[in-house]
């Protein structure tokens, strides 16, 4: 892990910008939220990024690029949960449907 100091300028209405170079190495963007510890006058700023939305919104673009629809993703989901269920764990599974 590096460390790296940069110099921010508070602005009106107590706006900060993060360089470009930060919000692109963590892929941040507008709506982000951040968690802020202070920590008797020492700042840490974390991005508080729920992974899941960020992944689900990824394949979202992902798929719509593609061109596929939900149900073309779903289509032959239960022959392959039951193909992964056989290869894991050996057989066959009759409760592959709730999985």
């Amino acid at each position: 892990m590096s460390t790296t100091t940069m110099t921010l300028q508070l602005r009106q209405r107590g706006l900060l910008t993060l360089p470009k170079k930060l919000r692109t190495r963590y892929r941040l963007g507008e709506g982000d939220a951040f968690t802020l510890v202070d920590l008797g006058g020492v700042f840490v700023l974390s991005p508080k990024v729920s992974v899941v939305s960020k992944m689900a919104a990824e394949i979202e673009q992902m798929r719509e690029e593609s061109g596929l629809s939900v149900d073309d993703l779903l289509e032959g989901l239960d022959d392959t949960r039951q193909h992964l269920y056989a290869e894991t764990y050996g057989g066959s599974s009759q409760t592959s449907s709730v999985l």
